[in-house]
């Protein structure tokens, strides 16, 4: 069972351990086996842990790992963690430190050691550091090389559950920075594996006010950039111009202007592909007055005809702006976009309607049609949509064809409309009666 090292060891072996290394190296020097180098460094591992000599401890396991990694003996590298990780009275420092030292060899690009090799010596470490707490930041780590040499394997799947077994917003000796990175790979994992509920869950463990530190902007621009994927899935329009808004008030977006320019251009499109109410229009209206907008025309006079009270035929919205959308590789390019397009004549269709609603009391079914570019069925499916989110108000006559937007006044409204033009009226009979007597004054003082 391992133990915390005491305040002062018992006995000090440092000065000893400089001469019995030097003649432990010219025996590994002189000899292939390494047998005998390593029982002479496990009798010193075994004064060094009863006397409780934090120091001298550590020395000697680097020493055993450096052995055993020169001499390519990595099963033998394995089995002696293990031992070592049970021997009675182990102090933690000492097994985080042997660890520490293993996982800068598998983690150098110059140590040669087989695939397979690193992959047991990696299940090794995960075994011995399980389910304790001073070792929870190098079993992430090593999890992550495994989970790494997984993905470079296609497992993605299986690299997914690995990763996300651990639960690192938990980890207390874990820096901030490095806890949001591994959130941040579990999470395009998640996406990669399709499974977008859990990336979703996965996001709010980090909470988004950390990124108002700066020192955070780039992951928090990796951050938005996995919420937009997870969002094009779910086709959450209206929150995905927010993850694209939170990118461009960014201060390294701002200072670059094709990044500016090409995060301001998705924020348009997803705006207006959003459905219509108070947020979506509220952020519509505070977008026209960006005056970096002025710089895009194209996306601007879009912004104007969904601000505008007037009618837009779809033809001609197509027509107009059909070869510069399809530049666009998010929003209305590539074969996964096809769905936006449906969704921009929806929203056109919807603003045409509202504008209707506004400007007319009473139209027949036919005429609508008409302005709307659609038929009888289609007309009355929109209404019918609109309706139901309480957008607008709309009766209508089938039998006589027409379509009433004129909401009815119920009794209360009726009586303060009709207390209004009494109290109006009466105003006005006032006023007439002070103007005849002036005249008659005037008239009297003339004669």
């Amino acid at each position: 069972m391992s133990r915390d090292a005491p305040l002062k060891a018992e006995r000090d072996y440092s000065d000893i351990l400089k001469e019995e290394f030097v003649k432990i190296d010219a025996l590994i020097a002189s000899n292939d086996d390494y047998s005998e180098p390593l029982n002479q460094l496990l009798t010193w591992e075994k004064k060094t842990r009863q006397a409780a000599d934090l120091g001298s401890s550590k020395q000697v396991l680097a020493k055993i790992v450096d052995m055993l990694v020169q001499k390519g003996q990595w099963d033998e590298l394995e089995e002696q963690l293990t031992l070592l990780s049970k021997k009675h009275g182990q102090l933690k420092l000492s097994i985080q430190y042997m660890i520490q030292e293993i996982m800068r060899f598998i983690q150098n690009d110059e140590t040669k050691i087989e695939l397979d090799d690193k992959i047991k010596v990696i299940e090794t470490i995960r075994t011995v550091t399980e389910n304790k707490i001073f070792v929870e930041v190098e079993r992430a780590r090593v999890t992550r090389d495994l989970v790494h040499i997984k993905k470079s394997q296609k497992k993605i799947e299986e690299a997914c559950d690995i990763l996300c077994e651990l639960q690192v917003e938990t980890y207390g000796s874990m820096e901030m920075n490095e806890k949001i990175e591994f959130i941040l790979e579990q999470m395009e994992l998640s996406i990669l594996k399709g499974d977008f509920g859990q990336a979703t869950v996965l996001s709010r463990k980090i909470l988004k006010k950390t990124f108002k530190n700066p020192k955070y902007e780039l992951l928090k621009l990796e951050y938005y950039k996995l919420l937009i994927k997870i969002g094009l899935h779910k086709r959450e329009y209206l929150e995905i111009a927010q993850f694209y808004q939170e990118i461009y008030n960014s201060e390294c977006i701002k200072n670059n202007e094709a990044e500016w320019k090409d995060t301001l251009i998705h924020i348009v499109y997803f705006l207006i592909l959003s459905p219509y109410g108070n947020l979506q229009n509220d952020l519509i209206h505070k977008l026209e007055l960006d005056n970096n907008l002025k710089k895009l025309e194209v996306q601007e006079s879009m912004i104007k005809l969904f601000t505008t009270k007037e009618l837009m035929r779809w033809p001609s919205v197509k027509q107009t702006y059909e070869n510069v959308l399809k530049l666009d590789t998010v929003a209305f390019g590539g074969e996964n976009s096809k769905h936006h397009w449906e969704e921009l004549q929806k929203r056109v269709i919807e603003h045409n309607l509202r504008v209707i609603s506004e400007y007319y009391s009473r139209i027949t079914l036919s005429r609508l049609n008409e302005l709307l570019d659609l038929s009888e069925a289609e007309t009355e499916s929109f209404i019918s949509d609109l309706v139901n989110q309480g957008i607008i108000y709309a009766k209508v006559n089938r039998p006589a064809k027409i379509v009433n937007f004129e909401k009815p006044k119920d009794s209360s409204e009726l009586l303060n409309e009709w207390s209004n033009n009494v109290d109006e009226l009466l105003e006005q009979i006032e006023t007439i009666g002070h103007l005849i007597t002036k005249e008659e004054i005037m008239h009297g003082l003339k004669a």
